[in-house]
């Protein structure tokens, strides 16, 4: 008789309880650990704000010209070829263009900060994947908090732009490391019944309301990189309540350590444990049964027609959500009305994305999808023509389609992670799934470039934003909709391509 093992390990810890004294201390820690992520990730949405600053002129034969300038590199109405000598920003906050005077010829080290930052991003969701798979899930959790404690610590007290910038690549790292092991370590302790629902939980979205009243409150760069690494603290000591996946104990063959995690759950939900015998029977008849066991790569993916035709136009979306997100979020200087009030509201506005899961599973994954898509494409496009306008009204406009935007943007990107990985076979989902995570992370390093572009010419990332997220409706158009809720996921390991 052929042994499903994954389908025994879902009936084991469903018999446990999906809802009990284990998952609600479980969920508490773990989302909990999401707010000095998010602290991290988007430390420069106010760290590279450029405060408002004035400017006295000297002229070149040495004489004062009697000139102040509001935010001007050059001084205004004026014949006389001078320099600035007294530049005073702003005390009502602290960034770090008002510490190194990042400003006029210096501008462009900010947005460059920022996607080094992305790039570190990048590279440490790599590296998760690969060392979670070798260490297991528990460890590398730890050690992503221990990076996330000690490189937002060190950054506080950098000595110049370029050690920031350097630190903000380690912050990258130990942010991408953190965000991929998170959602493999909820996935592999949740019942599948609840993990589109787990999924979309507004854990990001929640920290991001929360860095918003931090930054309220502190107005400083640096108090707001010690407060990130002083939050980190109260999740690496929760980290000792965090078990390891046992499906990665079974995956190593270390049967008893898996068990004794069950054990774990059991006594906290009051549940009977599994049976010992009868899950070592189970493993061991898989692995004599299973004798197709080849692992599989990109390339996989590459060579075949119908899974490369959906990984490009996936790749689509995936990359305009990547750059949708953080052009909006990188780019709040641009709206008007309060900072700190409107780094509030973007990530209220993400608490939307709660609602994704049960549209999703009403209505379809695809369709969900190109709704919040096309919302996404036509209010950005609407934000950026308004940069152009002169308009009574402007600022309560842009904000408004800007606020909507970034809502659709969020939740359409938490509908294609669930239709991207039901596209994807069991055998390359996870290959898959990697390889769009890595693209949209791509479409974020570009976001700060654009953002500072936009600073000369208006409206530009909105209006390449909304061109992206258009495109991707007419990607999702050709994309096969899916609907796992309804229908078993009968593919076996050996499945063709």
């Amino acid at each position: 008789m052929s042994v499903d093992v994954n389908e025994y390990l879902e009936s084991v810890l469903t018999d446990l309880g999906v809802c009990g004294k284990f998952q609600l201390l479980f969920y508490c820690l773990v989302y909990g650990s999401m707010v000095p992520a998010a602290f991290s990730v988007l430390m420069m949405a106010f760290g590279g704000i450029e405060p408002n600053w004035s400017c006295y002129w000297l002229s070149k034969n040495g004489q004062v010209v009697n000139i102040t300038s509001q935010m001007m590199c050059k001084p205004d109405n004026s014949t006389t070829e001078a320099v600035c000598f007294s530049k005073t920003f702003d005390s009502s906050m602290s960034t770090i263009v008002d510490k190194w005077d990042l400003t006029c010829d210096k501008e462009w080290i900010i947005s460059t900060i920022t996607t080094i930052q992305l790039a570190g991003l990048l590279f440490g969701a790599f590296m998760s994947g690969q060392i979670g798979d070798l260490f297991g899930r528990k460890p590398t959790f730890f050690v992503s908090f221990i990076m996330l404690f000690t490189f937002n610590l060190l950054a506080a007290f950098s000595v110049s732009w370029q050690m920031f910038a350097v630190l903000r690549f380690f912050i990258g790292i130990a942010s991408g490391w953190y965000l991929t092991i998170y959602i493999i370590i909820l996935a592999e302790l949740t019942s599948t019944k609840y993990r589109s629902g787990i999924v979309a939980f507004p854990a990001w979205p929640i920290g991001t309301m929360i860095f918003g009243l931090f930054c309220w409150i502190l107005h400083d760069w640096q108090s707001i990189q010690i407060a990130t690494a002083i939050l980190c603290l109260p999740w690496l000591i929760g980290h000792c309540f965090v078990p390891e996946s046992y499906r990665w104990f079974v995956s190593r063959n270390k049967v008893n350590e898996a068990h004794q995690v069950l054990i774990k759950i059991a006594k906290l939900n009051g549940k009977p444990p599994p049976d010992f015998v009868k899950l070592c029977d189970v493993i061991a008849m898989s692995k004599t049964e299973n004798t197709r066991d080849r692992k599989h790569t990109v390339v996989d993916i590459l060579k075949t027609k119908h899974l490369l035709k959906d990984s490009l136009l996936l790749n689509v979306c995936w990359i305009s959500c990547g750059y949708g997100y953080f052009a909006i979020s990188f780019g709040v200087q641009q709206l008007s009305g309060n900072l700190y009030l409107n780094i509030v509201l973007l990530g209220l506005v993400d608490v939307v994305q709660i609602l994704v899961s049960f549209i999703a599973n009403k209505i379809g994954r695809k369709r969900t999808t190109f709704i919040f898509f096309a919302v996404a494409g036509i209010t950005g496009i609407v934000v950026g023509i308004l940069q152009f306008l002169d308009l009574n009204n402007k600022g309560q406009l842009v904000n408004g389609f800007a606020f909507t935007s970034k809502m659709c943007v969020n939740s359409g990107w938490i509908s294609l992670i669930i239709l991207t990985s039901e596209i994807y076979p069991t055998v390359v989902r996870n290959v898959g799934f990697g390889l769009n995570n890595s693209i949209a992370r791509v479409g974020a390093m570009t976001a700060p470039q654009l953002v500072f572009a936009s600073k000369h010419i208006p409206g530009l990332s909105y209006l390449l934003l909304g061109g992206l997220f258009l495109l991707s409706c007419i990607c999702l158009v050709f994309l096969p909709e899916t609907n796992r809720k309804a229908l078993k996921d009968t593919i076996d390991e050996n499945e063709e391509l």
